[in-house]
């Protein structure tokens, strides 16, 4: 076995994981593994103003190490109160002050989504729409075109059929990003919460227009919409928890 003295220069040197093994190597090296010197070098690396508390702390770094070294795992979430039968959508589409799109979306549609990709799609989008992550997208029945360069913006309202209260998501937003790589044209609006969740802000509603390009023409054919919420929720009961968080007027 090495000696002590040997161990002593090995052992701070460790990252958690490792003096953790080698508590359980034999008698002698987790006796010195114990020593919570070493365990005050593996938090001076993460949480270096820790090491920096009076000596007099009852709390050992061995403790602090233990209770903070891993990410605590996501809790797993309630059935939401919320339904997509519960939901219509309502989503209006601007082309500078011409109406283009007007329609009335019930919640289950947005789930359907787009069943047939049409011809010519980028390779970029259709693997992004056929991709078995969740998505909210619907087609767009007749597809309108729009010229490049103009000023297009949407509004989107949300109505919860079981109190007849109705909540914003878009309001009026222009479509100033469009990423023709993956042909989307894209806009989006922080969300306005209820005052009973007072700590949520900063989550914004992300709108895309899916389109087809005209090659010379100058011309974007539209044939869907996706409505998404990026990394804050990428489910459907993450989604309709998020929803049910809205300021219902």
């Amino acid at each position: 076995m090495l000696s002590e003295e040997v161990l002593k220069v090995v052992f701070p040197l460790l990252d958690g994981i490792d003096l953790a093994v080698c508590m359980v190597v034999c008698k002698q090296w987790r006796h010195m593994a114990q020593d919570d010197y070493f365990w005050k070098c593996v938090c001076a690396k993460r949480w270096p103003s820790v090491c920096k508390r009076p000596n007099s702390h009852t709390v050992t770094y061995y403790r602090i190490y233990r209770t903070f070294y891993k990410r605590q795992r996501p809790q797993t979430l309630l059935p939401p109160r919320l339904s997509f039968d519960d939901l219509e959508f309502f989503i209006d589409i601007w082309n500078e002050d011409e109406l283009v799109f007007s329609e009335v979306v019930p919640g289950p549609v947005l789930q359907t989504g787009i069943k047939f990709l049409p011809t010519g799609i980028c390779n970029t989008l259709k693997f992004h729409l056929e991709s078995p992550e969740y998505k909210m997208t619907l087609p767009v029945d007749p597809r309108f075109n729009i010229p490049w360069g103009d000023t297009v913006s949407i509004s989107v309202l949300v109505e919860r059929k079981d109190s007849n209260k109705v909540a914003c998501i878009i309001n009026k937003s222009l479509f100033d990003y469009i990423d023709r790589s993956a042909s989307r044209a894209l806009a989006f609006e922080y969300l306005n919460f209820s005052p009973n969740y007072p700590f949520i802000s900063g989550i914004r509603a992300w709108i895309s227009l899916l389109f087809l390009e005209d090659g010379d023409d100058g011309i974007i054919d539209v044939f869907g919409i996706e409505m998404d919420f990026r990394n804050t929720a990428s489910s459907k009961d993450e989604v309709l928890w998020l929803l049910d968080m809205l300021d219902w007027k």
